[in-house]
Order: C-alpha cells, then structure tokens, then sequence
C-alpha cells in the first residue's frame, strides 16, 4: 500500500511522474480546479467583506470523494499543483477538504525531471497564502465585473453578451486600432534612388537621405522632377567610407508571450494551440522504452532567468557540438523585464541529451516544431554573438547626399541553430520595408572619388495605416502594457473570438460590428474601468497582493466603491443609452406603415417597426443575406428555399413558412468524395460557432473539413476537388488534400 500521496493536476503529468517515484507513492490529478465560484449567483458578499462562497465544480464531487479516501490512508499528503496563482489555489482548496491526520504538505517544481522532482519533495513548504489572495482577488474582481456588466449589456445591446475586466480592454485596443485605419488619410511621398558608377564603371545604387541637411519630404511627382533636375547639375563625390565590424546578440530564451509570438509568425500556430502544445511537453510525452517524459519546463512565466545548472549544461553541449568560437567566455545573463515576476525560469528544455531529432518519431507534427523552436533559441541563447563586417559610403551630390551601406556575415554565431522572425509591420505611418541603403555589394570606393551619373530613379510611395493586430501582435501589446499575465494571454484572445466581438480574416484580428458597438458602449459607460491605465494598475496591485504588501480585501474595495455607485448611476440612464444604439431609417412598415429602425438582436442589426409592441415587424437591414431567393425547390412543398440566418449561421429554409417548415444547410456545389456516399457537401458550424464543411448524410458519412472545397480537379494528381485556402503572403490559393499540389490565384 502506497504511504505518501501525490496529488498533481493533470493525469497527463501523473504519468511522468510514476517513473521517480514508486511504489510509496499513489498520484492522483484533480484535473484542474475542484471548487469555484457557483455559476448561477454572484457567489461574492459584497455587503460583508467580499466573502466567498465556494462550490464544487460539477463533476468534481467523485474526484473530491477519492482524493479523501486516499489522503486517509496515507502519512504524507504532497499538493502538487501547477507552480502558480490557479496552483496555488487548488492545492489550498484540497487542503481545506480533506479531512485526514497525515501532513499535508505543498511542493512545486518547475520542470518535471527526476532531480527536481525529488528535490522538491525534500523541500517541502506551507500553502502560500499571498499567492492564494492574489488568484482570490483577481477571481472576485473578474467575477464581480462580469456578473455586474454584462446584465447591463443584455438590457442595452441584447442578451447574452458578456463583458471582462481584461477581456473588455483587449477589445478595446483592437477597436482603437480599426478606428485609426478607418480614419487613416494616406500621403504620398517620393524617394529617390541614384544609379552612379567608379571609374571602372562599378556601379553602386544609393538613396537620398539627406538635402541640406534635412530628412527629404519629397510630397508629390513634381517636387521630385524638381529635384531630379537639380541633382543632374550636380558633381557626385564621395563623402565617406567606413567599415566595421557589427555584434547582434542572440534572444533571450523564450518566455510564454514571446513563445506564443514566435509560434505565430513560423507555424501560424494561435496562443491557444501554442499552450496546448507546450502543456502537452511539459506534463510528458510518450518515448518508447523511456516511457513519459517530460521535455519542457514550466510554459506559463514571464522570467528569462535560466538555473545555474541548466547554463553549465547548455555550456557544455555548445562547447561539445558547436566548439570553443561558439561559447562566450562568460555565462550570458538576461536582465529582468519590466514587471516581471521572476518566479519561474524561463521555458527551456529539461534535458540536453534529448534533441529534437532524436524523438523526432515520438512526437506530433506539431509537437516536434515547438520543441524545435523552444530547443534552438535556448541554445543560441547561451552562444557568441553573430558578427557583420559592415560598409557605408555617403555620397555627396551638391547639397544632396546619397547613402547606401552593405554587411556581408563574418561568423554565424548564434544564427547556427536560430533565425529570429519579424512580422510584417509599419513603423511612423510608413511601411517598414528594411533598412534603407541596404545592399549586397559595394565596389571598393574611397573619400573624395568621382562617381559618374548613371540614371535617377524617382519612386512614389504612399504612407500605410497602422497595421492591424495578429493574435501575436495583440499579445505583444497585452505584455507592453502590462495588461493580463502569461496564464491568460491565450484566453484572451480565444474569449474575444469565441464571442464573436472579433474575427480572424487572414489571420488578422478585425472588431465585429457586434465588436465595435460593446466597446462602443462600455467606454462611454466605464472609462476607466475599461481603460489600459487603470487595468495595468490593478495588475500591479494583484502583484503586490502575491508579495504580501497589500490586503486582497483592500484591494477589492477600492476597485467595487466607485464600481458600484458608476452602476447605480448608470442604471437611471439605462433607457437613453439603448435608445441611443437605434437609429432611424426612411424606409416604413409594410403591416402598419410606421418608420422603421435599426436596433440590436441575438443575431446581429435587424430592422424593427418603431410602433413597438403594437406592431411586431421585423426584416432583416437591406443588403443583408437573409431572404434571398434561391433556385433550389423546396422537397417538401415545392415552393422556393430561401437563406436564413440563425444561431450557427445561414441556413436554407422553406418560403412557405410557416405552413412548411423545411429547412437544410447551404450547399457548396461538391458532392461527398467519398465512395458510394452520394451526399453534398454543406456549410455547417459547430457549437462555437466556427465555419466547417461536412457531408450532408451525417452521420451515416462522416466527411470533415475545415476548408471549403471547390469543384476543381487537381492537375497533378487527378483527385475531384481542392480546398479553397489563403496564404498570408501570397493571397488566396487552391491545395489538394491528397497530394498537396497548390495553385495560387496569380497563376
């Protein structure tokens, strides 16, 4: 009979955790929280403390009723929750309700390897009670908004519709963001390039950086046919040539938003499935003989500190694999980031002699590539710099100077095993298209040589909008202002999308019109509770809550005073605020002939008879797609099928309703490609309400995609149909799902 009792999270980690520790010990998970807040009541007494009132999670009494059993039976109980807030809390819970007379004790580990494993149950310690207030508070808090704000919302906009304390600010800098593309005026502007050539006729092409000293602000093609003309008269000499030696110096290891940033820009992976991934790495993954093993160390931190023994053995492994010009002489340290709680390491891998290649037959597709990236920015992190042998000639022409520069790779260093990306972006309103001046070669030259005119060059540019977010870029953004932590970066993002207030198209994040008109209504009715500033704060104040100097309760009543009374206030003005979301149209009623007007529903704008509740009409807003007469016949009656939208999205339904009350999803034109199946396939969505295609004989078919098929033969392989993608570079293509073949729209 096992003595000790671990007791962990997730079954997942359970099994790593058997290879260390025997028979001794029973491991049980609670597979996340077992006790919460209720879900139908505010749970929270406001009126007396703010005290809680837990429940158990449905589902959670059987677990609950083993952990007991077992905690009974042995001498030592070990909570061995995640190493955080969330873990911190459930091991506190488990605590509190387990009635035994064995020790119970709380342990943590950053990674899950023998060592720290065994370490950490000789370093055993007390529940931390500010680690618990802190997840306490930010719970009461996300609970208190939530439950106070969005019955507001269901009375101003429509029901159903939620609002969060983080959530809502995420939302409102995505809207911020498409208002200033929306109210972008773009402005054009001219560059000049000048083509000269050396007295071997070397050619160099350089650009104008300079007239008189000053930025050139070159606003239209006549300014620069201005220009052109003057440079002409001009004699080009050079001004000066310097050479030397660049450093760029490699990344930090990976902390979660960077990770999550990283995973973005290489393998379009969203924060969420980025998570997924690295939890699944973290907790152990099947390797044969070795059983599961766990490869990463802790994936939710917001720390670059790397332990002392991890250094001495990616050291090691530098100097063994890559060479003594490799290794720096001294261990690089990374300084802590602004507001960093420094209470993990940073994510890395747990052991060296575990590359990615040799378990490549072990892990997923998915799983390999994130390994990889996590594997190679850690060792790079701790190798030499690369170094650039660097030229840059300026150009005098006049008062017009010209500048290019060259950098030609010296020693690879870190960019051995690890190649930084960057996403596309604009930088000042204009599009940041490298540096400028760059190029691959420039002729020997030195100061005070003639250079030839060759041609002009005159380009004209307009300046871009501000680009709008990726789900990484919006991370990025959280992180900077200090909004959320490295826990809910990916809620986040999947809350606004899974709420429909945004939509990814082409993996940019754009505001809903649902989006927009929440934002729209929250910052009017909630400026600061809904600002960067004041939700930045509160962070800071949940820190200090972790660190002991400040009192949850305290913290709690600062933020629900001036809440509270906003609500009262705004409970008056609820009528003037709805009636502010209606607007007026020309167009009158077809039963009763009043004006109609806009106003909000469950599925988006409708348009509504003003003459309200004598006069029920409604229709769908004018240019929408509800409505629309369709050739296909109703198998029922006969009468035409028409598109109507519903909750999981347009569907096709019968014009006779509601004497026939037919309805089927919409067609794609492509028959099932299965054999013998005979079905269409149509347009579904799934209870969160993502667009997928499937065979319309489900279940007897059970045809899947995510991708809507199109009527095409593939050219390579012959198969019936392709799948209708778009690529972020290169726009809209077709793939074939068998032998991948692609065809890109240019072509």
């Amino acid at each position: 009979m096992a003595k000790n009792l671990l007791i962990v999270e997730s079954p997942a980690k359970s099994k790593t955790l058997k290879k260390f520790l025997g028979k001794d010990f029973e491991i049980l998970a609670t597979i996340g929280h077992i006790k919460d807040l209720p879900k139908s009541k505010l749970g929270v007494d406001t009126d007396n403390g703010f005290s809680i009132n837990y429940e158990t999670i449905k589902g959670k009494t059987k677990i609950l009723k083993k952990l007991k059993d077992s905690a009974k039976k042995s001498q030592t109980v070990y909570l061995a929750p995640d190493p955080d807030r969330e873990g911190e809390a459930i091991a506190w819970h488990i605590a509190n309700e387990l009635k035994s007379k064995a020790d119970i004790v709380r342990v943590t580990f950053n990674e899950i390897t023998k060592n720290a494993v065994l370490n950490a149950l000789k370093n055993t310690r007390s529940i931390d009670e500010n680690l618990v207030n802190a997840q306490q508070a930010r719970r009461v808090l996300d609970r208190l908004v939530g439950y106070k704000v969005s019955p507001f919302l269901w009375k101003t906009i429509t029901y159903g519709l939620s609002a969060g304390r983080v959530q809502s600010v995420a939302l409102r800098i995505i809207c911020e963001r498409d208002k200033e593309i929306e109210a972008f005026v773009e402005e054009e502007y001219w560059e000049i390039e000048a083509d000269v050539a050396d007295k071997n006729d070397a050619h160099i092409r350089a650009r104008l950086t300079r007239i008189g000293g000053e930025k050139p602000k070159i606003e239209n093609e006549e300014a620069a046919e201005k220009i052109v003309a003057d440079i002409k008269e001009q004699n080009f000499v050079v001004d000066s040539v310097k050479k030397s030696e660049r450093k760029r110096k490699p990344a930090p290891p990976f902390i979660t938003s960077t990770l999550q940033q990283d995973a973005a820009r290489r393998f379009y992976f969203t924060p969420k499935k980025t998570m997924m991934i690295a939890q699944q790495l973290y907790e152990g993954v099947e390797l044969g003989d070795e059983g599961a093993t766990g490869l990463i160390t802790y994936m939710r931190t917001d720390s670059t500190r790397i332990a002392d023994s991890a250094v001495a053995a990616v050291r090691n492994y530098i100097g063994k694999n890559f060479g003594k010009d490799y290794l720096p002489a001294k261990p690089v340290k990374y300084s802590a980031r602004k507001n960093s709680q420094d209470a993990h390491e940073a994510i890395r891998p747990t052991y060296l002699d575990l590359p990615p290649e040799k378990i490549r037959n072990h892990l997923t597709k998915d799983q390999f590539k994130l390994y990889s990236l996590i594997w190679n920015r850690f060792i790079a992190c701790q190798m030499n710099p690369a170094v650039y042998s660097t030229t840059s000639v300026d150009i005098n022409a006049g008062k017009y100077l010209f500048h290019v520069h060259t950098q030609t790779l010296k020693f690879d260093g870190f960019l051995k095993v690890y190649e930084d990306t960057k996403e596309n972006g604009n930088i000042n309103g204009k599009y940041d298209n490298g540096e400028n001046g760059l190029v691959d070669f420039i002729p020997e030259v030195g100061e005070g040589d003639t250079l030839t005119l060759v041609e002009l060059f005159p380009s004209q540019h307009f300046t871009k909008p501000p680009a709008r977010f990726t789900q990484a870029s919006l991370v990025r953004t959280l992180e900077a202002e200090g909004i959320g932590r490295p826990s809910t970066y990916a809620t986040i993002v999947s809350t606004l999308l899974d709420r429909k207030y945004v939509e990814a198209k082409e993996r940019r994040l754009f505001a809903t019109e649902l989006g927009l008109t929440v934002n729209k209504i929250l910052v009017e009715s909630f400026p600061t509770v809904f600002s960067v500033e004041f939700t930045a704060h509160m962070e800071d104040d949940l820190d200090q809550i972790e660190t002991g100097k400040s009192d949850w309760v305290d913290v709690v009543r600062e933020f629900y005073g001036p809440f509270d009374r906003r609500l009262d206030a705004l409970s008056a003005k609820q009528k003037e605020i709805k009636e502010s979301l209606t607007e007026a149209t020309e167009e009158k009623c077809e039963n009763c002939g009043s004006p109609m007007v806009i106003k909000w529903g469950r599925n988006g704008r409708f348009l509504a008879c003003s003459a309200y509740p004598e006069c029920k009409t409604t229709k769908p807003l004018n240019g929408g797609e509800e409505n629309i007469e369709t050739d296909e016949k109703c198998d029922k009656c006969g009468s035409p099928m028409v598109v109507k939208i519903g909750r999981f999205g347009k569907f096709l339904a019968c014009s006779a309703y509601p004497k026939c009350k037919n309805t089927k999803p919409i067609s794609t034109g492509v028959k099932c490609p299965k054999d013998g199946c005979g079905g269409d396939v149509v347009e579904k969505r799934s209870k969160r309400g993502k667009q997928f295609f499937g065979c319309s004989n489900y279940p007897k078919c059970d045809f899947v995609t995510w991708y809507k098929p199109s009527n095409t033969t593939c050219p390579q392989c012959g198969n019936g149909y392709m799948l209708e993608k778009v690529s972020q570079k290169r726009g809209p293509y077709l793939a074939c799902p068998e032998c991948k073949h692609k065809i890109y729209q240019e072509n």
